[in-house]
Formats: structure tokens, C-alpha cells, sequence
């Protein structure tokens, strides 16, 4: 069998795999809230494999390796800011939200700030921050199964979005919990088990450092960060701010701690989460530094990201090596798979509650909220050509950064947030770092500092987001939600002590 057939074998046992995973978790969906939250019923040890499936997407499975290879030790930016962000999200934001009862973000917004239009404001940029993810999840996948075995770049996407659609459709949130759940430890182990053999046959030739390595014979060194572009100081900066606090703004991550039974097991879930999140990523920087030695022509011809599916089979000849690089293959879109499920329950559950909830309803409108919620990234991963993985997802991290997470923030942690401040904050930060991406992804970027300031946005976009939410609410506040002080307090006392006052949580 040839490489390429051992590549569709792996893929096609993942797809297989997941399928028969998330049937299991179809005959427990049955109610609204299962597709919706699972019922609230997911234990803090699913739940965190749950959600380290659907958080290492393939920028973490491709680009992080990618990132290195290009561009040297400095890139350990963004796996250490993706890593970070999530203890972030723990002292900040993860038992309130859960106590908050919400369904959606949007949910939340509506009930602590007691105003349809931030509820609508706030559904929008979920929807956009969840196509903004899905739609490199899609080109990821297109590129992967092309560079693999030489099909159109469509196809890989067209495949994932399809499996997706059949589980969320089926089962929603109870279904993919398994499946999500399953795939991290797929992922781990696909990059795992290579890489023992890969580290063997290093030093085996002599433990030769990457630091050594002159990618591409351009000359850059292992620790030149970003291979000496202009203002890169404010650019690792920008980056890790928006790694750092972008997290709590994506969809996908917010939706699951509403699955948690309580706070204190969305505390512990978070807990476990960095734990494995932090195994995990002690694994892509190690592909890029061994790529820099066995693979460094795949940054001259701009196949970077590749470098995971195509090293065990250049450093390992024969069929051993050509199987490993089909388990990397199958990893992959594991990272396809689990990531895109969770972008589409989230997104799909806010398009059939703020969209389509009047003129459906209940499971039907969720159904029909997945279908748009793939259809319309698919389309765009088709007809455009996108950036790289890693810096597309980026892109997302700092409009999440720019949004949600000050409503988030300033929504748990401040009584006086006004609906104006909140609304006001939200157009200025999405609007200037929404602007800023479309311009990069266009590549209408200019040189010098207006470009830095356009490819990653988040040093200002972040703080002037914050600033205009704090001023708007001072500037309008006679219109302090009228139970904020009860919201508050129900945000942040434990449950257990909700229960001994005789007021069950919501």
C-alpha cells in the first residue's frame, strides 16, 4: 500500500471512530438542554477531555510545530498564551458564569445587563468569532488531505463538515461530549508514539541541535523570533495578550462550563483542563525543532504546517514511517473533527434561539441552527484562499480578546455596567479589531507600524474595548440593570450556600 493509502486508511478510521462515538451519545439526547448543555450532568473529568479535544484545533495540532520550524523558539508564545488563557478563565470567569444558568453567552448578556440589545449585539459576535474558527478548521482540513494524498483542496473540509453535521444534528452537546472527549486522547497519542521513534533515530545521529539549523538557508536563528520582523517586540506582546485573554471569549470554551453541574466543578474542570492542555503542548514545539534538522525546505516552499504529517516519514524510511505519518494524518483531523463540533453546538445553539427560535423551536431549531452554522465557513473555506492556520485562529483570539471578554469581565466583576457601556464597548473593540482582520485576510496591510498594528490588533483594540465599556457606563449610569446587586450576588456565592438559604440555583 503507498503512503497515500495508508493516509485514507487513518482518516477514514477516525471518521468511523467518531461516528460510532458520538452514536453512543445519541440515544442520551433527548431534551432541549441536551443538545443545548447536556443537561448540566458532565462531570469535571469528561468535561475537561472533553474540552482539550475541542481546544487544540489545528492551530495547535499543525500551526504551533509550523510556527517553530518558520520562525524559531520565540512562537512558544502562542501555545504558552493558548495554555495560559484557560487560568485566566479560572479565576475570572469559569464557577460565576456556570451559576449565571445561561444557555448562551448571549443568554448571560441578557440577564445580567437586562437588555435585548446587548442580548442581539452579543449573538452576532458569537457568530462571527464561531465562523471565523470554523473556517480554517475547514481549509486546515482541505490542505491536510491534499498535501497527503492529492485530492482537490475542498474535499478535506466537505468531509469534517459532514461528520460534524451528523453528530450535532443527532445528539448536539451530550454527543459530541464523547466524541470531543475521545479525540484528545487520539491527538495525544498520535503525536506521542511517533515521536518516540523520532527522538530515538535523533540521537541516534548524534543529538545534532536544532539551534544549528539554517531554515531554508535564510540564516535565521532559533531564538530570532518571527524571523525579524518589523516591530516585533509590540507583536509578541499583542500576541500573548490576545492568547491570554481571548480564550474566555470564544464560544466553544464559554458553552461547556454551562455543562458543568455546578461552580465548583467548573472550578475543577478548568483545573484539570491546564493539566492537560500543558501535556499536550510540550509535544508540537518538539516536531518543529526536529523539523528545522530533517525538514527545513518545507519553510521555503511555504508548507510550514505540514511539518507534523510529513517528518516521521522522512526521518524513518519504509512502511514504519509511512504508517506513522497516516497516525499523524488521522490526529489531525481528530483536531478537524472536535474543534469544529464545538464551534458548531455553540454557534448553532445561539443562531436557533436569538434567529430561529420563534419559528421552530426546541430541538428543530437547534438542528437547523448546526446547518447554518457549517454551511456558511464551508462556503467561505472554499472560495478563499486563507491564511495560515495558526495565524487565522490568532486573528479570532484577539476579536474574541476585543468583545466578549470585557463584557465578560466587567459583567462578573463590576455592578455598575450599563447596557450603553456594555453595547458601546463591544462596536468599538469588534469594530476596530474586526476591520483589522478583515484587512489582513485580504492582505490590504500596509508596511511599517500601521501594518503590526493591523496583523495583531489586540495591544490596543483590548484596552480601548475596556475603556469605552468603564466610560459608557459611568456616562449612563442612571441605567444600572435594576437587579444587578441580586445578579451579583447570585454569580458569586457557591451553590452549597444558595441551598442552605433555601434558593436552589439556577
Amino acid at each position: 500500500m503507498t503512503a497515500a493509502g495508508y493516509s485514507v486508511l487513518g482518516i477514514t478510521a477516525v471518521f468511523v471512530a467518531t461516528l460510532a462515538v458520538g452514536a453512543y451519545g445519541w440515544r442520551f439526547s433527548r431534551t432541549t438542554s441536551d443538545f443545548f448543555v447536556a443537561s448540566r450532568t458532565v462531570r469535571p473529568g469528561l468535561n475537561a477531555s472533553a474540552i482539550g479535544g475541542e481546544y487544540l484545533s489545528a492551530a495547535s495540532f499543525l500551526g504551533v510545530a509550523g510556527l517553530v520550524l518558520a520562525f524559531g523558539t520565540e512562537m512558544l508564545w502562542y501555545p504558552v498564551g493558548w495554555t495560559a488563557g484557560y487560568l485566566v478563565l479560572l479565576v475570572l470567569v469559569a464557577a460565576p458564569l456556570r451559576r449565571s444558568g445561561a444557555y448562551t453567552l448571549p443568554d448571560f448578556a441578557e440577564s445580567r445587563l437586562e437588555s435585548r440589545g446587548v442580548r442581539r449585539l452579543s449573538a452576532l459576535l458569537v457568530v462571527a468569532i464561531g465562523w471565523l474558527y470554523l473556517m480554517p478548521q475547514f481549509q486546515g482540513a482541505g490542505l491536510a488531505l491534499a498535501s497527503t494524498t492529492g485530492t482537490g483542496p475542498w474535499l478535506g473540509g466537505v468531509l469534517v463538515a459532514t461528520v460534524v453535521l451528523v453528530n450535532v444534528l443527532f445528539g448536539g452537546m451530550r454527543s459530541i461530549t464523547f466524541v470531543q472527549a475521545f479525540q484528545y486522547w487520539l491527538k495525544l497519542t498520535a503525536l506521542l508514539f511517533p515521536l518516540l521513534f523520532m527522538a530515538a533515530i535523533w540521537l541516534g545521529d548524534g543529538a545534532v541541535s536544532p539551534a544549528s539549523a539554517d531554515v531554508g538557508g535564510s540564516g535565521d536563528s532559533w531564538v530570532s523570533p518571527l524571523a525579524g520582523a518589523e516591530h516585533e517586540v509590540y507583536t509578541t506582546y499583542s500576541i500573548i495578550i490576545a492568547t491570554f485573554l481571548g480564550t474566555m471569549g470564544l464560544p466553544h470554551v464559554v458553552v461547556r462550563f454551562y455543562t458543568n453541574p455546578d461552580g465548583a466543578a467548573a472550578r475543577r474542570t478548568t483545573l484539570f483542563v491546564l493539566a492537560l492542555l500543558g501535556l499536550f503542548y510540550l509535544l508540537p514545539p518538539v516536531y518543529g525543532g526536529l523539523g528545522r534538522l530533517y525538514a527545513p525546505d518545507l519553510v521555503a516552499s511555504g508548507r510550514a504546517e505540514s511539518v507534523v504529517l510529513e517528518l516521521p516519514s522522512r526521518m524513518l524510511a519504509g512502511t514504519g514511517g509511512e504508517l506513522l505519518s497516516a497516525l499523524t494524518t488521522a490526529g489531525a483531523f481528530a483536531a478537524f473533527l472536535s474543534t469544529s463540533s464545538g464551534l458548531t453546538v455553540a454557534v448553532a445553539g445561539v443562531i436557533s434561539q436569538d434567529v430561529m427560535g420563534r419559528r421552530f423551536g426546541g430541538v428543530r431549531a437547534f438542528q437547523a441552527g448546526a446547518v447554518v452554522a457549517v454551511l456558511v465557513p464551508l462556503g467561505l473555506a472554499v472560495l478563499t484562499e486563507g491564511v495560515g492556520v495558526a495565524q487565522a485562529v490568532g486573528l479570532a483570539f484577539a476579536f474574541a480578546a476585543s468583545t466578549l471578554c470585557p463584557l465578560l469581565v466587567l459583567g462578573i466583576w463590576w455592578r455598575r455596567l450599563t447596557d450603553v457601556g456594555a453595547i458601546a464597548g463591544m462596536l468599538v473593540g469588534g469594530g476596530c479589531a474586526g476591520g483589522a482582520v478583515l484587512a489582513t485576510l485580504l492582505g490590504l496591510g500596509p508596511g511599517g507600524w500601521a501594518g503590526a498594528l493591523l496583523a495583531q490588533p489586540a495591544a490596543w483594540t483590548v484596552p480601548l474595548a475596556f475603556l469605552t465599556m468603564v466610560g459608557g457606563s459611568l456616562a449612563t449610569a442612571r441605567r444600572v440593570p435594576r437587579h444587578a446587586a441580586r445578579t451579583m450576588v447570585r454569580l458569586h456565592t457557591p451553590e452549597s450556600v444558595q441551598l442552605d438559604r433555601g434558593n436552589p440555583p439556577r
